[in-house]
């Protein structure tokens, strides 16, 4: 059961081999129980999950790295990551935070690191939360990618801090974001104002290396992926989500799993409601 007190978020650096990773964490009282780490999606960066682990981290530890070339992470060390990459970063993470086992939640692109990280890992992950993860053509992917991703340059008038703002504003109206007309549009609508700065304050630190996590998304071969996962497995998105439709979809590929649609987390109140819903999935499926 998800206390009604949420829990503090704090901040720290683990080193890995090929440089620093930021996490932020919460719930260290209750280190009796399984952590849950949670992996964000393209571009934002792990404060993205700070409403989730606002209201998870009131009854088990959870963790929340940056993802490499995002955040406050240093840069992946090959130049064209796949999730397998990513994958292998968190693994590193876990060894130098000594995460033993964990279970792990992923949300969009984050979904397919945790995919990856359950295969690369059988033995020390126990549960995986597959959010809002998408299904692309891989004949087409490259050149959908290419598209989705933007290139915001550094300009002498700072006009690149206007461009990363109308992304980060069209991401939350339209999907996807560059086409700007009533077929795309979105209902989820867009976060408080302060929400809006915070992330792009964060595309824009990572704006030389988050379009390379984007390219991984969107490359990944779910196919051959996800039907070998043997842990217990939840398959949701927010109703609302423009990955909804894929749910059945993904949950087809894993054996055993179960799906579920949740209230999303772009808004303040959904996430909560929306993360006792995953803790309570997590508390039964984990029974510690």
């Amino acid at each position: 059961m998800v206390n009604a007190e949420s829990a503090t978020v704090l901040r720290r650096f683990v080193d890995l081999p090929e440089g620093q990773m930021h996490l932020r964490e919460a719930g260290r009282t209750h280190a009796g129980r399984l952590p849950l780490l949670l992996i964000h999606q393209s571009s934002g960066g792990s404060r993205t999950m700070v409403p989730l682990m606002r209201v998870i981290g009131s009854t088990r530890p959870v963790l929340a790295p940056d993802m490499p070339g995002n955040g406050d992470t240093c840069p992946p060390v090959v130049a064209t990551p796949a999730m397998a990459d990513y994958a292998a970063a968190t693994a590193r993470m876990m060894d130098a935070a000594g995460l033993d086992r964990v279970a792990v939640y992923g949300f969009h692109a984050g979904a397919s690191v945790a995919a990856e990280l359950a295969v690369l890992l059988p033995d020390r992950v126990a549960a995986v939360i597959l959010d809002s993860m998408g299904l692309y053509d891989l004949d087409k992917a490259a050149d959908f990618a290419d598209r989705y991703v933007p290139e915001i340059r550094r300009h002498p008038h700072g006009l690149h801090l206007i461009e990363a703002w109308n992304y980060v504003r069209d991401t939350y109206l339209f999907w996807p974001w560059f086409e700007t007309d009533a077929a795309h549009a979105r209902a989820v609508g867009l976060p408080p104002l302060s929400e809006m700065h915070d992330k792009v304050v964060e595309v824009i630190k990572s704006m030389d290396h988050f379009g390379s996590y984007y390219r991984a998304a969107f490359l990944h071969d779910k196919a051959a992926v996800l039907p070998r996962l043997a842990c217990p497995v939840l398959v949701t998105a927010g109703r609302d989500n423009s990955q909804a439709g894929h749910v059945p979809s993904i949950a087809a590929m894993i054996r055993g799993s179960e799906t579920h649609l949740s209230a999303g987390i772009y808004q303040p109140e959904a996430a909560a409601a929306t993360a006792g819903e995953l803790a309570a999935w997590l508390d039964r499926t984990l029974g510690d």
